[in-house]
């Protein structure tokens, strides 16, 4: 299986990143510039965590307008699965490839710890190895992560069932709207979420409550991960 980490100036959540699907596919990523005007043909393209150029004028606002985001926008328009953590939520909004925007935490301080996360779709291509309901444990690092968006959006996505991880059990850390932590697009194959499951895969992280997102993401199943 064949993964991409998309590269860009002032990203530092790519190592982890790189490290994860190394560990769970058994093969290196592909790792992409920002100036890149295409990508290889891979089974999952992921765009990391961190502060990209700088997080000026907005986060991700740059980040969005670089050659290799029209080049993730135009798989992701042939059916690729994108997913797109923390500062790679931020960039995929700004880029128009998810509704809404996040903001500043409502404390307007940076949060990193730990939360829960519920997982509200368990139909997704990115869920299908959890349960719905299910709640797992993932750690949080952001000064943006409230995610905003107007009451038609909202509503969109509630009825749309894309909606796919909330923060669970108080554990609200940015005050996002309806304590969304992830979301998907109309087709299901571009995921946006705040909290980083690249750093629960193995047991020497304390946990893997985050591997099954990807084992789902890339087509795993139970039966083969067993085998």
């Amino acid at each position: 299986m064949n993964t991409a980490v998309v590269l860009l100036p002032g990203l530092n959540r790519d190592r982890d990143m790189i490290a994860a699907l190394t560990a769970i596919t058994g093969r290196t990523p592909l790792t992409v510039w920002q100036t890149e005007t295409t990508i290889p043909d891979v089974d999952l393209i992921v765009v990391p965590g961190g502060f990209s150029f700088g997080d000026y004028l907005r986060c991700g606002a740059i980040a969005a307008r670089s050659p290799v985001m029209r080049a993730v926008a135009d798989a992701a328009a042939k059916g690729v699965p994108v997913l797109g953590v923390c500062n790679g939520f931020q960039i995929l909004c700004e880029a128009g490839l998810l509704p809404g925007a996040l903001m500043r935490n409502n404390t307007l301080r940076f949060v990193c710890r730990e939360v829960k996360l519920e997982v509200v779709n368990a139909a997704t291509r990115f869920t299908r190895l959890y349960d719905k309901g299910q709640i797992i444990r993932c750690p949080v690092a952001h000064h943006d992560g409230n995610y905003y968006a107007d009451a038609d959006t909202l509503s969109a996505l509630e009825d749309q069932d894309r909606i796919v991880f909330r923060y669970a059990a108080g554990t609200n850390p940015n005050g996002a709207m309806r304590d969304i932590a992830g979301i998907v697009n109309e087709a299901g194959n571009v995921l946006g979420m705040m909290p980083h499951p690249e750093n629960l895969v193995e047991p020497e992280h304390g946990g893997t409550d985050g591997r099954a997102l990807f084992e789902s993401a890339l087509g795993m199943t139970a039966s083969s991960l067993a085998a």
